[in-house]
């Protein structure tokens, strides 16, 4: 059987591991954890030479002693202590003293039954045999117990469509119980770093670790303490958001999550700290949490067009935005999950009326008029005026909410491939049920290079570049990777016109086959002539 061989170091140390090609992710990963001797919850990731995080899987590249790959314990229980070269002594078992209780239980059975029962040497080959299995394999789960991996097939997750629109109530409580059991986790100062950056990769966390994240940012933004928000109901709040975001392409926990990382790190790089109130920026990191709960994949034209029930509870206006806000509320009425129960009735009214403003604003029908607003006051901004921060609020979640191509184009691109799915999804759908078809949505007129060209030519430069003009740090940290995207895009755009003006062109070339043909001979007959 075919094998890998991955080379990296784990705090300096160099390591190898060799895994058959077939081998399962999850044994891969607990190969990996074993190198790193962490615990069954801590957060690993490896890194390759560039300094990129990389996925931990069987597609992991094989690479050289001379170009390792460094695997980095980046959240870790401090109250714990890593397993050693003694896993039994670090997870307090005292073989010694077990193992004379044994044979103590073996002289009792020898007593009373005058001979040893046959179960006692099943036990003892069975035994034996698990001996020899540890002292000869060579994968170990963390623990140090075997894994027969030669059993059995790995089956790989399903497909986001053909799992069931809303999380099942074993999907949720999987994730529920790792996110506990990481929640106390200390994550690294590195990755902290990383989070508060543009370019951060969401691809390489899991749901329960980005669980995590979002709780490190309401702790390093000072929200538990400056709020009194217990940590046991952030975490049932994060979780109740997690539920209630559903299995599709694109509206789902991870874009909950890119969203939130985006206006999480531009509070960070604009200072917007210093410049207004704690609860302004409590609001908008909310907001972003919870913009998009229960999005089904269906826009609002779609809604209004189709007379579903959002649209006629919400009389067509904004009805997806209206639902992302009840569904928020929802959560945060039940006592357990709400993180604003500690606050005055007017702190809280001034949060629910913040919230409620922003996650309308993510209604892109909505978008030339608060764009308006915001050239309108940007020459006289002023921070102490209140019409002007919920303005600039506005703008933020529009600029986090449609962000992925401010991230590198390894990150933004898949997302990008989401988006089109949901999109193409949703014509189809339009067009089985007769309905008004979605021009941009639409799979038969759409490519993925014309679905970008305008869009961030026409919406998000002038949105990006008026958000600058107030804090000209951000020219480089989102103009110029969406700069840097419409070349990629246009360039991919020209590339497919000239593939299409190729095929046209061979399309129209004179067939070759050896057709007869008529020719005219002298005396008025015919003849055919095979070319």
């Amino acid at each position: 059987m075919e094998a890998k061989i991955i080379y990296f170091t784990v705090n300096g140390r160099p390591e190898q591991a060799e895994f058959p090609t077939d081998c399962p992710a999850q044994d891969i990963k607990d190969l990996f954890r074993a190198a790193a001797e962490a615990g069954p919850y801590d957060i690993l990731k490896l890194y390759n030479t560039k300094g990129n995080i990389i996925n931990i899987s069987p597609q992991l590249a094989p690479n050289s002693p001379h170009s390792c790959y460094k695997l980095e314990v980046v959240a870790a229980d401090c109250n714990s202590e890593l397993l050693g070269s003694d896993p039994a002594v670090a997870l307090g078992f005292d073989l010694s003293s077990m193992e004379k209780r044994l044979q103590s239980l073996e002289k009792r059975i020898l007593t009373e039954a005058t001979e040893t029962p046959a179960i006692v040497y099943e036990m003892k080959r069975q035994v034996e045999s698990f001996r020899e299995k540890l002292e000869s394999v060579e994968h170990l789960s963390w623990l140090g117990l075997f894994k027969d991996m030669s059993e059995g097939t790995h089956k790989p997750s399903p497909f986001y469509h053909k799992r069931t629109l809303r999380k099942t109530r074993e999907e949720c409580e999987h994730v529920r119980e790792k996110f506990l059991q990481m929640s106390s986790l200390e994550v690294s100062e590195e990755v902290r770093q990383y989070l508060k950056t543009p370019t951060f990769d969401n691809w390489q966390w899991e749901d329960a670790e980005i669980m995590v994240l979002l709780q490190v940012m309401y702790t390093d933004l000072d929200f538990i303490s400056t709020f009194n928000i217990e940590l046991d109901v952030l975490q049932q709040f994060l979780y109740e958001v997690y539920r209630r975001y559903n299995n599709i392409p694109f509206h789902n926990f991870k874009h909950c999550f890119c969203v939130t990382q985006m206006m999480y790190g531009l509070i960070w790089l604009i200072d917007l700290r210093s410049k207004i109130d704690s609860i302004d920026l409590l609001i908008m990191l909310t907001s972003a949490v919870c913009h998009d709960l229960d999005h089904t994949g269906y826009n609002n034209a779609y809604q209004i067009n189709a007379r579903t029930e959002l649209a006629l509870r919400y009389n067509d206006i904004s009805p997806l935005e209206n639902h992302h806000c009840a569904v928020a509320f929802e959560i945060l009425e039940k006592s357990e999950s709400n993180i604003f129960r500690n606050l005055p009735t007017e702190q809280y009214k001034r949060i629910r009326e913040g919230i409620i403003k922003c996650i309308l604003a993510t209604d892109m029908t909505r978008h030339t008029e608060i764009l308006n607003k915001f050239k309108a006051i940007l020459p006289v901004f002023d921070f102490s005026n209140k019409d002007h921060r919920d303005v600039l609020m506005m703008i933020m979640i529009k600029v986090s909410d449609i962000s992925n191509e401010a991230r590198p184009m390894d990150v933004a691109e898949p997302w990008l491939d989401c988006l089109l799915q949901e999109f193409f999804n949703q014509s189809d759908m339009e067009k089985l049920e007769g309905l008004p078809v979605t021009p941009f949505m639409d799979r038969d007129k759409v490519t993925k290079p014309s679905s970008q060209t305008g869009f961030i030519r026409f919406v998000l430069f002038p949105l990006f570049i008026e958000l600058a003009n107030l804090f000209p740090c951000l020219e480089q940290h989102i103009i110029d990777p969406v700069r840097k995207a419409l070349d990629y895009y246009t360039e991919m755009e020209k590339a497919l016109e000239r593939e299409k003006q190729n095929r046209a062109q061979s399309d129209k070339k004179p067939s070759t086959s050896k057709e007869p043909i008529a020719h005219q001979e002298p005396g008025g007959t015919t003849k055919p002539v095979n070319l």
